[in-house]
């Protein structure tokens, strides 16, 4: 999620735990710095742009290694408070701070390596988007009622944006489902029966329109599709369908780990594409749309002195938001393209 989502939920669930004896400007202090840290990852240079997105969310998203700090930082948190004696509190408050972050994160659909150092396999549910002002407000409006005014009235508006937050992430979890089965549906109505991988998904800022990815039972095409909650109940869906690049596949053992290291976490939602020069391009299907994608990489051959060039990027994104306000309402619109 967005740093301001994590501000906010590390702050709400500080003050949650500590806020009827330490002040409430501590509590929510500590919870949004301890709910920040896991993002710290990003200012480490791993080489390359591949190793650099694949490595994100990895070792400081682990709930294993997470839990191993807790105990330091709140011994830390609550010495600088004055309140050694309230250790055990304390430590309750960064450890829940500290792993909501990976947990909220494995909701949206980048993948989050909680299982370190058991498995490195990415959770990524996709049941929300990266910036989704509902998940967002209730923790915001909570926390800061909580500093303006005196317990008990502040806990319980900071209380109630937890609960209204929570709320709204099952929400997404149901939205979810039901998209996928009524998904499902209409790709065997196309003739896309048992896709070798299907996403759903978000689009950006709220859970009524979803975006649908479906992989063929052959893994050479995919096909794209947008369905709104609003849409009218006999509105068709509308899919497009597009080549996957697999045939350039054979070509993957000259490439070396960096497109091992895409195929892997991508979770077979990828596309390859080769340049005139020999280069291939693999684009992550998950973030972003038709044409436009935030994660490609030009991947030279292996041996070659070129690292892998990031080459993603978006489409016109003024055009791109009003497609996204009709679509949203309802109106049975072509994605642009």
């Amino acid at each position: 999620m967005d740093s301001l989502t994590h501000l906010a939920l590390g702050a709400a669930v500080g003050v949650a735990v500590l806020g009827r004896r330490t002040p409430v400007w501590k509590a929510a202090l500590v919870g949004a710095v301890c709910n920040t840290l896991p993002d710290l990852d990003v200012f480490i240079d791993q080489g390359d742009p591949v190793s650099n997105m694949t490595l994100h969310r990895a070792g400081s998203h682990a709930l294993f290694w997470l839990t191993l700090v807790s105990g330091p930082i709140a011994w830390c948190a609550a010495r600088l408070a004055h309140e050694r004696d309230r250790f055990r509190r304390w430590w309750l408050a960064v450890w829940l701070a500290l792993v909501t972050h990976p947990l909220l994160d494995s909701l949206t659909i980048y993948g989050t390596q909680l299982l370190l150092p058991y498995s490195d396999a990415p959770v990524g549910l996709g049941s929300v988007f990266v910036i989704d002002p509902l998940v967002t407000l209730p923790l915001v409006v909570g926390v800061v009622a909580a500093l303006r005014w005196r317990a008990p009235r502040g806990l319980a508006w900071n209380r109630t944006g937890l609960l209204l937050c929570g709320a709204y992430l099952a929400w997404s979890v149901a939205a979810q489902a039901w998209v996928r089965e009524r998904a499902l549906e209409a790709l065997l109505a196309q003739g896309v029966s048992r896709p070798a991988h299907l996403l759903v998904t978000p689009a950006p800022f709220s859970t009524l329109l979803w975006r649908v990815v479906a992989v063929t039972r052959d893994e050479r095409r995919y096909v794209e599709g947008f369905r709104s909650l609003l849409d009218a109940a006999d509105q068709p869906w509308r899919f497009d369908t597009f080549d996957r690049g697999a045939r350039f596949l054979p070509d993957e053992r000259a490439r070396g780990w960096h497109l091992q290291r895409m195929l892997w976490f991508t979770r077979g939602l990828w596309r390859l594409q080769r340049l005139p020069d020999g280069d291939l391009v693999l684009t992550d299907l998950r973030m972003g749309q038709e044409p436009g994608y935030t994660f490609a990489f030009r991947l030279p051959p292996r041996g070659s002195a070129p690292l892998p060039q990031s080459v993603g990027g978006r489409t016109d994104v003024e055009r791109g938001l009003r497609w996204l306000a009709r679509r949203t309402f309802g109106a049975d619109l072509p994605p642009p393209r």
